[in-house]
C-alpha cells in the first residue's frame, strides 16, 4: 500500500520510478508512516529472534522453575526502568510515547494475564519456562490477530517484545542492537520494537523500513515524533535488501529504492531539499490561523490515539484534540479501568492542553474490539454487532464510569463528548439520560462538575445517522463526521481487503451526499460539524470539505501544517463554486478529475 500525500509532480515522478526496476535498481512499495525523505547506507537489523526448545521438568523442580522466570521478569522490568531514563533523555513527543509505552511494557511484567499465565504452564504442562513465555506469547498474539482493528492489531509488537526480552533473560542471549550504525543509517528490519526504536539516534538515523507495522503501530508514532522518515509493511524487504547498500526512503509516497539509478538519486535529493525548505516554511506557520484568502476562519484540529502525542499536537499549532480516542484505556490489560483511573488519564490530558478543548470520544469498542477485557462475545460480523455505544448502552456500569472519568476531568478545561457510532435519535437521548444520572450522582456527592457541563456531540459515520442528521441534530450539540468508516459502510468496502481496497473512495458521490447533508443539517440546527478522518488530513480535500459546509477539520497532528498551509491560499468563494460543480456529477472519476484540476490551479 502506498500513501500519496505529495504535490502533483512528486507522485508522478514517484509512480515512474515504481513502475519499472533496471540496471540494478529496486523499487519497493509499503506503507508510509511518516514524511520526508532519507538517503543513506542500509543497516540490517535483527530483531533478536530467540530459538526455543521445550523440555519436561520433574515436579519437584517446578518451584524453581517458577522462581527462575520470576527472576527474568524482575530483571526485565530493571531494563525497561533504565529504558525509560534514556525515554526522558529524547524529551519532547517521542520521549513522551516512549515513556507511556514503557509504563505499560511495566505493567505486562507485574501480575499480567502474561506472567500468570507462563507461570501457569510451567505448573500444569511441567515444561521449561522458555518453552512456557513461547505457548503464552503465541496464545495471546493469535487472539489479538483476530481483531480487525488496526490500532489493537498494532500492539502485537508490543507482545513480541516483552516475550523477546524475556526469553533474552531466560537464555543469556547476548543483545546489543546498533553498536557499529554507519553514518547516515538507514535501518531495515522485519520490524523495530518499540524499545529498539529508542536507543536509536536521530543524528546517526536517516530512516526506517520494516517488513512488519501500520501507521498505528508504536514504531510509526515514534518515527513521526523523531522525525524520521519511514516506510512499513514491506513484504520483499528482507529478501530485496543486503547491508551497506545505498538505500532511498521515501515516507511520503511509500516507497524504498535500493541500488538507486543516477538519476533516481539526483531526483531524490532534489526532492529531499525541497521537503525541508517546505517544513521549515509550515513550521513558521504554527502561531498563525487557518484562513482563507477572502477571510474565513478554519479550525484545525488533532485526532489522538496515545497521552504521549500531547506534545507533538501542541507543536503542530492545531487549536484542540478534536479526537480523542479513548481505547487505548483498555489496552494490555484483562480488567477494565476504574472511573478514578480514567479521570486521572484525562485529566492529565486536559490539563496540558492549557485551555485548548479536548473532544473525547467514548470507547469505540466490543465485537471483535477488546472483547475479553469487556466481557462481550465476538459477533459473527463484529464490524455491524455490538460495539461502540451499542455496547456502552447495553453495559451501562462501563459507560456511566467512562462519562464520570470524562465529566470530572471538565472541570480542568473545556471538554466535548463524543458519541461513536450513533444510529438513532434513540440512542443519543439514552446516552444524555445517562449521563444525566451520573451528573446528579457526581453532585451529590460534591464532585466538582463544570458550569455548563460538557456539549454531547454524534459521530457521525454510519449512512442512516447521516441521512437522519436533521432528526439527530435536534439532540447533539455538535457533529464529528468519520470520513473513513463513512465511506466503507456506504460502499461496503474493507480497505484492509487488498481484493477491494482499490475500489475505497471517499470522493464517490453517495459519500459526498452524505457529508453535505450532514453538514447542512448542523447548519439548519446551528451546531459545529468537524470532519475528523483521513480526508480531514489530506490537502487533496480541503478546498472541498470547506466547499461543503465543513468548517472544523481535525487530524494527525503532522498534518495540521500541512492543511493550514493549503487553507490560506484558498479561497472560499472558489471553494464553493468547485463544491456546487462536484455535486453535479454522478461520476467519482470525474470528480476526481475536477478536484485534481482545481488544486493543480492553486485557487
Amino acid at each position: 500500500m502506498t500513501s500519496h500525500d505529495g504535490d502533483d509532480g512528486a507522485s508522478s515522478q514517484a509512480s515512474r520510478i515504481c513502475s519499472g526496476q533496471s540496471r540494478g535498481e529496486v523499487v519497493l512499495d509499503g506503507l508510509g508512516v511518516s514524511r520526508g525523505i532519507a538517503i543513506g547506507s542500509l543497516y540490517l537489523h535483527d530483531s533478536g529472534t530467540i530459538a526455543v526448545r521445550e523440555r519436561r521438568i520433574i515436579a519437584r523442580a517446578v518451584e524453581a522453575e517458577c522462581a527462575r522466570f520470576r527472576d527474568s521478569a524482575e530483571e526485565a522490568s530493571l531494563q525497561v526502568e533504565q529504558l525509560q531514563a534514556k525515554a526522558g533523555a529524547l524529551g519532547g513527543a517521542a520521549g513522551e510515547e516512549l515513556g507511556y509505552l514503557l509504563d505499560a511494557y511495566r505493567q505486562m511484567l507485574h501480575g499480567s494475564r502474561l506472567i500468570r499465565g507462563v507461570e501457569a504452564r510451567i505448573r500444569a504442562a511441567r515444561v521449561n519456562a522458555e518453552a512456557a513465555v513461547q505457548q503464552e506469547i503465541n496464545d495471546i498474539i493469535r487472539g489479538f490477530e483476530a481483531m480487525e482493528d488496526p490500532y489493537l492489531a498494532a500492539r502485537l509488537a508490543d507482545i513480541r517484545d516483552i516475550g523477546r526480552r524475556l526469553l533474552r533473560n531466560l537464555t543469556k542471549a547476548d543483545y546489543r542492537p546498533f553498536t557499529a550504525l554507519p553514518r547516515n543509517a538507514v535501518i531495515v528490519a522485519d520490524e523495530m520494537t518499540p524499545a529498539d526504536t529508542a536507543l536509536l539516534d536521530p543524528k546517526t538515523v536517516a530512516g526506517l523500513a520494516t517488513v512488519v507495522g501500520g501507521a498505528e503501530s508504536h514504531t510509526a508514532i515514534m518515527a513521526r515524533s523523531l522525525g524520521l522518515p519511514s516506510v512499513l509493511g514491506i513484504a520483499d524487504l528482507l529478501r530485496q535488501a543486503k547491508g551497506g547498500e545505498t538505500v532511498i526512503i521515501d515516507g511520503t509516497n511509500g516507497l524504498v529504492v535500493i541500488n538507486p539509478l543516477p538519476e533516481t538519486l539526483a531526483y531524490y535529493r532534489r526532492e529531499k531539499a525541497a521537503f525541508l525548505k517546505t517544513r521549515r516554511l509550515l513550521g513558521r506557520l504554527r502561531d498563525v490561523p487557518a484562513v482563507t484568502t477572502d477571510g474565513l476562519r478554519i479550525s484545525l484540529q488533532a485526532n489522538m490515539e496515545l497521552p504521549a502525542e500531547v506534545g507533538a499536537v501542541l507543536e503542530s499549532g492545531a487549536e484542540g484534540i478534536g479526537l480523542l480516542r479513548s481505547e487505548f484505556l483498555y489496552m494490555n490489560r484483562d480488567d477494565v479501568p476504574s472511573e478514578d483511573e480514567q479521570y486521572r488519564v484525562l485529566r492529565d490530558v486536559v490539563e496540558r492542553m492549557d485551555g485548548r478543548t479536548v473532544t473525547v470520544r467514548t470507547f469505540d469498542a466490543g465485537g471483535d474490539k477488546l472483547a475479553p477485557a469487556l466481557g462481550c462475545a465476538i459477533g459473527p460480523n463484529p464490524a455491524l454487532g455490538l460495539r461502540a455505544i451499542r455496547l456502552g448502552l447495553a453495559r451501562q456500569d462501563l459507560l456511566e464510569a467512562q462519562l464520570a472519568a470524562i465529566l470530572r476531568a471538565a472541570a480542568h478545561g473545556p471538554v466535548r463528548i463524543l458519541i461513536p457510532m450513533v444510529a438513532t435519535v434513540g440512542e443519543l437521548r439514552a446516552t444524555r439520560e445517562v449521563m444525566n444520572r451520573v451528573v446528579r450522582r457526581l453532585r451529590a456527592a460534591q464532585v466538582p462538575l463544570p458550569d455548563p457541563l460538557p456539549p454531547l456531540g454524534a459521530m457521525i459515520e454510519i449512512p442512516g445517522a447521516a441521512l437522519a442528521a436533521d432528526a439527530i441534530s435536534w439532540h447533539a450539540d455538535f457533529f464529528s463526521i468519520g470520513t473513513n468508516d463513512l465511506t466503507q459502510y456506504t460502499l461496503a468496502i474493507d480497505r484492509s481487503d487488498e481484493a477491494v481496497a482499490h475500489l475505497f473512495n471517499p470522493l464517490h458521490p453517495a459519500v459526498l451526499r452524505l457529508i453535505q447533508f450532514t453538514a447542512q443539517a448542523a447548519a439548519r440546527a446551528r451546531i459545529p460539524v468537524c470532519v475528523c478522518g483521513e480526508m480531514a488530513g489530506d490537502p487533496r480535500f480541503s478546498a472541498l470539505l470547506m466547499g461543503l459546509g465543513i468548517r472544523e477539520l481535525s487530524m494527525t497532528a503532522s498534518n495540521v501544517p500541512v492543511i493550514k498551509a493549503r487553507i490560506r491560499t484558498t479561497g472560499m468563494a472558489a471553494a464553493a463554486e468547485l463544491a456546487r460543480e462536484v455535486m453535479e456529477l454522478n461520476d467519482g472519476g470525474r470528480i476526481a478529475q475536477l478536484v485534481d484540476r482545481f488544486n493543480s490551479a492553486g485557487r
